[in-house]
This record gives structure tokens, sequence and C-alpha cells, in this order.
């Protein structure tokens, strides 16, 4: 009988033991005190992402450590950890495993060059307020114990920034931009923030390029506005003349109407072509389904270009056309403005406030203000 209890207990003994490895095999979740976070901003078309944990200034035990985190949690400059293959570690950006950051494209950290990918993110933090951020090939590992310098992909120096007490470390982005952003990790009092610059125009034109050959390239509006973009940042032009052109006589379009030539006026204009601009927006203006909106808009834009008598003309035409539309004659009253003669713009003026919608009439009051006083109002 006892030999048969002790064969049970010895069989129990075992079981359990294999219990407990195929749980250890099977990497079992449990809670950690400084919990997992995401962070994401995209700048311009370009996302960039910090996977990181997040430790506190109290401690699991509840014991507050303000005071005694710089320095001393976490160590000034490069040390050894006391496990691992890292002799010389910087500190891990967080708690736990690597703290993780991501680029979906090219970009600059602090006017410095690093490619597109996923990299472990370190810092080393000095006394004297430094320092410096590092990103590393390797971001697999745990923490920073098995740093090795010879994975850095970039390096680079900033100035920590004093700040009101931050109790769980927080990566956040206090700027951003179409083109530009600031990462920065605040924890207790320190904040420690980096720049990042995107060439965003470039990336734009290079991911046109792909759409219009993909379903996007079978919609009109996708050509105007590609080539629009690329005149706003002045880039690729001969490219934007092209897109314009497919657009008014593409295989899939041949839409000559006042937005494709419109467009390709812009794209003329902004080349340097302005004769052969003004032609084609002569054109423009002209075509059936041209509006007294096209008309205004285009009449101000000769104004901004110090044209204003080639705009009263078409302030003119578009009076003709519609001369019952209240734009037409605040039409009328720019172009007169443009060229001081004040007391023929009050008239339009006054002409455009009878007509125009409840809506409107608030802004029309300060314009007539203005040519009462004997000043344009462009």
């Amino acid at each position: 009988m006892q030999f048969q209890r002790l064969l049970t207990i010895m069989s129990l003994t075992v079981a359990v033991c294999f219990y407990e490895q195929q749980v250890m095999a099977q990497g079992v979740t449990l809670p950690q005190s400084s919990g997992s976070a995401e962070v994401s901003q995209t700048i311009g078309i370009t996302t960039v992402s910090v996977s990181y944990s997040r430790p506190s200034v109290i401690s699991p035990q509840g014991q507050d450590r303000t005071g005694q985190i710089w320095g001393s949690l976490v160590p000034y400059g490069y040390n050894n950890l006391g496990f691992g293959t890292a002799t010389e570690a910087p500190w891990r950006a967080g708690a736990n495993e690597n703290t993780v950051i991501e680029f979906s494209d090219d970009v600059k950290i602090e006017g410095k060059d690093l490619p597109a990918g996923t990299y472990g993110l370190h810092y080393a933090v000095f006394e004297d307020g430094k320092a410096t951020v590092i990103f590393s090939k390797s971001h697999g590992a745990w923490g920073s114990y098995f740093y090795d310098k010879a994975d850095d992909a970039l390096r680079v120096d900033v100035q920590t920034v004093e700040i009101p007490a931050t109790n769980v470390l927080t990566y956040h982005f206090p700027t951003a931009s179409t083109g530009s952003a600031i990462l920065a990790l605040d924890w207790e009092k320190k904040r420690i923030p980096f720049n990042i610059e995107v060439n965003t125009p470039e990336l734009v034109y290079q991911n046109l390029k792909r759409e219009l050959q993909s379903s996007p390239g079978f919609q009109l509006n996708s050509w105007t506005s590609a080539a629009n973009y690329l005149v706003q940042n002045q880039i690729h032009l001969d490219d934007a003349l092209a897109w314009a052109e497919a657009a008014i006589e593409g295989q899939f379009f041949s839409q000559k109407n006042f937005q494709t030539l419109s467009t390709k006026s812009a794209v003329l204009t902004a080349m340097g072509k302005t004769e052969e601009a003004a032609a084609v927006m002569d054109e423009a203006i002209k075509v059936p389904g041209a509006t007294i909106n096209n008309y205004y808009n285009y009449g101000r834009q000769l104004i901004a270009a110090n044209k204003d008598e080639k705009a009263l003309e078409v302030f003119k035409e578009a009076n003709k056309k519609w001369p019952d539309h209240w734009l037409a004659p605040h039409g009328l009253a720019r172009g007169y403005s443009a060229l001081g003669e004040y007391n023929k713009a009050l008239k339009y003026e006054k002409t455009a406030y009878g007509k125009a919608p409840d809506g409107s009439k608030q802004f029309l009051e300060g314009y007539l203000k203005t040519l009462e006083e004997g000043k344009d109002f462009n």
C-alpha cells in the first residue's frame, strides 16, 4: 500500500514538473508593471511610430522615486548592466524589450539622413543636460543588454529640457507639420526631444507617379490635382505639364474644360511661360461650362499678379454673362478698386451688397467701409 502511494506521489510530481515546463515553453502572458504603448504621427504622407514600455516614477512597490530617475535608475552615459553581452550599454529608452521606432520613408533626424525602416531606440543621457539618441539596426533584443555599437544606423546629440513632472514615461509629438515633427520622451522632470524632417513634396511626387499608373489614374481629378500639387511646390514642372495635357488630350479623358485648361495655364505660369499661360486661360473662360466663380477667381489671380487692367476685362465679361449674380458687380468693384477708381468701385460694391445673400453681406460691409475711406480693398 505504501509503495503504491509513493508511486502515485512520484507520478503527480513528474506531471506537475512537465506542466510547468510546458507553460514556460509556451511563454504565458502575464501583466507587466511597465505596460506597453504605441504612438504614431503622420508627417505629410510619412508615418512615424514608436512602440515602448512605460515605467513610472512610482515603483511597483509604491516608492516615489522623484529625484532618483536620472543618474540612478537611468545611469548616466554608457554602462555595464551586469547581464547580456553589452559592456557599454546606453539606456533602453523605456522598459522591458527594445523601444522600437519605425519610419515608413527616409527621414532626416536633427539634419542627418536615416533610411526608412525599423530601429531599436536607445539614449545615452548625461549629467550636463545633453543626450545622445541612438538608432540601432538591431531592434528585437531585450532592453539594451545586448546593444552593439556596430549595429548603429545613426547617432545624434540633443539637449534635454526641464519640464513639469510626468509620472509615467511618455513619447509624444508636441509639434508636427507636413514636413517635420518633434518626437519627445517625457519622464519625471526631463524631456528628450529630437527633430524629424521629411522631404514631403518629393515623396508625394514619387507616390503620385505610382498612383497615376493604378486606379486613381482613371479619374480626371487625379491628373489635375497631381499637376497642381507640383505647381504649388515648384517641382518637376515638366511632369506637371505632361499630366495637365494628359487630362486635356489624354487617352482616357480628352476633357477640354475650365478645370483642365486652368491647370495647364498654372503649370505654364510656374514655368515662366506667361504668354502661353494667358492664351490658355483666355480659352478656358470661353469654354462651355465655365462659371461666374471661375471668372471671379481668375480675375483675382490677375490682380494678385499685378495685371489689373486684364482683371477688369475679365470682370466686365462676367458682368455681361451673369448680370443678376452678386459676384458680377463685386468683381467689377475689385477691378476698379485695384486701379484706384474708388468711386466706381463703391458704386458696384453697393450693387453687389443689395444682391448678395445674407451670409456674404458681413464681409461686403467691410469692403464698403474701406472704399468709402478711399482705400483699395484687394
